[in-house]
């Protein structure tokens, strides 16, 4: 039998890699012999990088960038076999590096985020996977495009400050030192989001706040933004700040359209091809995935959702883990899910399951493989009878 163990991480707690491996000890439990391929997966967000380099092999690098206050933070990113470089901007500007108290989304910017792209060009990639979750600036991806050679400028031919708020002020956008080597580059923004740049439904309005914006900053962001799309539409002769995925990572997605190529595609789709999931799929006889906490949410891009995709493609049954079932689960059977299970199996505060997490997945796949060797006996010898 082989079983193809596909989940992402479990936030705060385990790694995609270690969620496999807790899953594939409850399998052998049961069925010593079974064949099992373990795929660690992502969906851009947090832990992506990590994913794919525990499946392709690729070599971890790391370089001394500027994070999204400006202060030096050492910020990783893989290059793999091909020369595909994967950059996980929240490395270099992610929310989760900035204390709560020294958060601030007028001012926060991408300018690591560009340092990582010019050291992946330097090290010879020639396509380049940037995943954009997880961020904690709103600055429509200038700081990036700065650290690759943009010069933004004011009326007077002034450079402008970094962060969102000082595209209010924008004139012009000089081009002339831009990095030449971005013209043979692919760029691939992997994300769910797919918001436009602007408006009620834009990266400042939707995850402004979560970023520390008061509805104040909301609005003087958002015309900041709108500003900066204005510019450049003028410059290029090309609107995009409507396109999907325009506001992902505060605006990162847009700048990455706009002047650097650009496409977007769903994270987890990304992932699994890098990983190959689908050629594991196809002759697999079941499959499980999981997330730590699994919603109607999760049909929004999220990694179980790509997983079944694949898996219902071939007709193979997936089963899901999750650290809690939330409101609207069940909407994943239509999508192709076979059956969801939670981990707790009885009271327990979030700390304890967060500590316990490895030994409730392998005591929870080891009651599912046994209920699953009832299932495969029972159809065995009904097929025999006939």
């Amino acid at each position: 039998m082989k079983i193809v163990i596909a989940p992402d991480s479990f936030k705060e707690s385990l790694a995609a890699a270690e969620v496999a491996k807790a899953i594939e000890a409850g399998i052998k439990t049961v069925l010593p012999g079974a064949h099992t391929v373990c795929v660690p997966m992502a969906d851009g967000g947090e832990g992506t990088l990590d994913a794919v380099l525990a499946v392709t092999g690729g070599e971890r690098r790391e370089l001394t960038v500027a994070d999204a206050i400006g202060r030096p933070r050492a910020a990783c990113w893989g290059l793999l076999p091909d020369n595909t470089a994967v950059i996980e901007m929240a490395s270099a500007a992610g929310l989760e590096h900035i204390a709560p108290a020294d958060r601030n989304p007028m001012s926060a910017d991408t300018y690591g985020v560009g340092e990582l792209i010019a050291d992946a060009l330097d090290s010879g990639a020639q396509r380049i996977v940037l995943t954009a979750g997880g961020s904690a600036t709103n600055d429509a991806g200038a700081g990036m495009l700065l650290a690759l050679g943009i010069r933004f400028l004011d009326k007077d031919d002034t450079p402008l400050p970094r962060g969102g708020q000082a595209l209010a002020h924008l004139h012009k956008i000089d081009t002339s030192k831009l990095d030449p080597r971005l013209k043979q580059l692919e760029l691939v923004v992997a994300t769910d989001v797919r918001n436009p740049l602007c408006g009620s439904n834009g990266a400042s309005a939707i995850f402004g706040p979560q970023k520390g914006a008061t509805p104040e900053m909301v609005t003087k962001l958002d015309q900041a933004l709108a500003n900066f799309a204005l510019i450049t539409a003028q410059a290029t002769g090309e609107d995009l700040q409507s396109k999907p995925g325009a506001g992902a990572a505060g605006g990162l997605g847009f700048a990455a359209m706009a002047w650097l190529g650009a496409c977007t595609r769903p994270g987890v789709e990304v992932v699994a091809e890098l990983a190959n999931l689908e050629q594991s799929v196809a002759d697999a006889d079941l499959v499980f995935t999981g997330e730590g906490r699994m919603d109607s949410q999760t049909l929004q891009g999220k990694t179980p959702w790509g997983v079944m995709r694949i898996a219902q493609a071939h007709n193979v049954p997936v089963v899901a883990l999750a650290g809690s079932l939330g409101d609207g689960y069940q909407a994943l059977y239509d999508a192709g899910l076979t059956a969801a299970f939670s981990l707790a199996n009885g009271p327990i505060d979030l700390p304890m399951a967060l500590k316990k997490a490895p030994e409730l997945i392998t005591a929870r796949t080891t009651d599912i493989m046994r209920l699953w060797l009832v299932a495969s006996h029972e159809r065995l010898m009904h097929h025999s009878s006939e």
